[in-house]
């Protein structure tokens, strides 16, 4: 079984909400980017497409598009959208309830921003985000079926590259410019030189482990 059938095969329906018989017409798509990162936010995006509007050519999962591309579609998204919003859940939100609730939370805060015109909402994953607006179905490799998922995936990826940029100006010596707060060699080793800055999550392993070994050297 291909990748593409595999993952509308595991399309699955949470939170006890009923389809409605008629396939609603405004459906957001929700997916985010930088839930591994070390530092930094996660940044969740939803998007509502015009059934009735031209399709945007050109979409698929963020990953498999370069970054110049991604940066091409994302003003063009922007335009063609009926509505569309961009959550970024801050790092003091992240150790405080963890990565997978402070995503949930930033689902829902994306939802909630577009409910005025969304019907439906389409997650990218196996989990429904408790609280939504409005019914709700999980799409395992929604990234690569569903085209607003899609571009909510390209919302996310470059609004959080962009937001990481803004960071390495503040804190060049981690070099977030170029791994966007994910745990690469070269960020491993400027958190053992520099200690983290506040921006990194403190409920992440490698940056615990660094502050224990910084408060082991301090005793």
């Amino acid at each position: 079984m291909s990748r593409r059938h595999a993952a509308a095969a595991s399309l699955a329906l949470f939170d006890g909400a009923a389809l409605a018989t008629v396939a609603p017409r405004y459906v957001a798509g929700v997916d985010e980017a930088g839930r591994g990162p070390l530092a930094g936010p996660v940044a969740v995006a939803a998007v509502v497409f015009c059934p009735d509007r031209p399709r945007l050519n050109g979409l698929d999962d963020s990953k498999q598009l370069t970054a110049l591309r991604r940066d091409q579609l994302f003003d063009r998204i922007q335009q063609r959208a009926l509505a569309f919003h961009v959550v970024m859940v801050d790092v003091a939100e992240i150790d405080s309830l963890n990565i997978y609730q402070a995503t949930m939370l930033g689902m829902r805060r994306a939802v909630e921003a577009v409910a005025h015109v969304a019907q439906f909402a389409r997650i990218d994953g196996n989990v429904v985000p408790k609280g939504l607006p409005c019914p709700a179905q999980a799409l395992v490799g929604g990234d690569a079926l569903d085209r607003a998922i899609m571009a909510a995936s390209i919302l996310a990826k470059v609004s959080r590259d962009r937001y990481m940029l803004q960071l390495h100006e503040q804190h060049p010596e981690y070099g977030f410019d170029q791994h966007k707060g994910y745990g690469t060699p070269a960020h491993l080793a400027a958190l053992r030189t520099h200690g983290p800055c506040p921006h990194h999550r403190r409920s992440f392993a490698p940056v615990r482990d660094c502050l224990d070994s910084a408060l082991v050297a301090a005793g």
